[in-house]
């Protein structure tokens, strides 16, 4: 598999790329954590609900067993403590659902927000690179010898602009035929260049 072009200009631009997007993958990352840590701020009162339903049930629950073993009130007076505890424990109850409320509405603030920016970037990123090294990987199965020039020769002659072309021959298409092995050449580097490969070592013509 082929994931950089042999022509270090290119390949500058690519790798440039891939470090470009895994900068932007963390920054994101780092952005949806932002996101995260701002919106379990909202969880506060929660916590602040919880204690304080806690610390009245505590308190209740405390003084209905400091006068449940009083003699002949048995626990007459101690059972308003004690209902008046489950009272505290809905509160705290209130104020755990709020937090796992939040806590939800964080996570999935932080998701959104981190992974709509890299999937949409990100998927622009790996088609142009998938194309590549797809294509590149393909092209260099087939280009062993300077013999292998005359397939991206006529490759060239169907996918490059006609001025490229015109630079090279008055008429590539007779040149190819003909076993022209100076136009075949440049015409196969033409195709190569965008390909991302390099030629083979001059040595020969296409077909001649």
């Amino acid at each position: 598999m082929k994931l950089y072009a042999d022509y270090t200009p290119r390949r500058i631009r690519q790798v440039l790329a891939d470090l470009a997007m895994l900068v932007w993958v963390l920054v994101w990352v780092w952005i949806g954590f932002a996101v995260h840590r701002a919106t379990m701020e909202l969880a506060a009162p929660g916590r602040q609900l919880q204690s304080a339903g806690e610390g009245f049930r505590d308190r209740m629950l405390g003084a209905g067993a400091s006068v449940d073993d009083l003699p002949i009130l048995e626990d007459r007076v101690a059972q308003p403590f004690n209902e008046a505890a489950q009272a505290g424990t809905s509160i705290a109850d209130a104020g755990t659902d709020l937090i796992r409320a939040v806590e939800t509405l964080a996570g999935l603030l932080g998701w959104v927000v981190a992974l709509t920016p890299i999937l949409i970037v990100g998927s622009f990123w790996l088609s142009r690179r998938w194309r590549f090294v797809r294509r590149a990987t393909a092209s260099q199965a087939f280009i062993d010898s300077a013999g292998d020039l005359d397939l991206f020769a006529l490759r060239a002659m169907a996918n490059q602009p006609m001025p490229r072309l015109a630079a090279i021959s008055a008429d590539p298409a007779r040149a190819w035929r003909e076993g022209d092995g100076k136009v075949i050449r440049e015409l196969a580097l033409l195709e190569l260049k965008d390909t991302g490969l390099r030629p083979p070592p001059a040595g020969g013509s296409g077909r001649g």
